[in-house]
């Protein structure tokens, strides 16, 4: 339901702007303003994407969790599919998601709401035991391949 009032709210809100506006400084001043937006808004998102990768990377050579810039990564991609959309209202949301207070107050509202459960593939260290009862006790050996057999190539490839 909420994305349907959001369908149809963005599009009046947006036809409302562009005729206060365009009444207030001309056609030609407003669809100037669409177009610097949406080139400045590029540059913008484009910078930001730069850093936001950056720290997506950093958060992986370090082992840190890499939620919080994977979060930052998607808001800045949909702010620049935010600012390419001709629209005040749109462009105005847009540069919000680019400003990077603004990202980590919506990442941490978001946040509260889901309930996050971690997994941990790393064994049993000395800060975390290794449970009662869940050892399995077990015998391996080695299996050489056979070099015996000449494996030769199918019809289909034998010209």
């Amino acid at each position: 339901m909420w994305l349907f009032i959001a369908f149809l709210a963005v599009p009046l809100i947006e036809i409302t702007l562009f005729i206060q506006i365009g009444g207030a400084i001309g056609l030609g001043w407003t669809l100037v303003t669409v177009v610097v937006t949406a080139i400045v808004g590029t540059w913008l998102v484009r910078n930001q994407g730069i850093l936001a990768l950056g720290q997506l990377k950093s958060s992986f050579s370090d082992l840190k969790d890499p939620t919080e810039p994977l979060v930052h990564g998607a808001m800045i991609l949909f702010s620049g599919a935010l600012l390419l959309t001709p629209g005040f209202f749109t462009d105005a949301v847009g540069f919000l998601l680019l400003i990077p207070a603004f990202r980590t107050a919506v990442f941490k509202a978001i946040r509260s709401r889901i309930n996050v459960q971690t997994f941990d593939s790393r064994g049993p260290s000395p800060s975390r035991p290794a449970p009662d009862g869940d050892i399995i006790d077990g015998e391996y050996s080695e299996v050489s391949p056979n070099y015996d057999k000449i494996k030769r190539p199918s019809g289909w490839t034998d010209h």
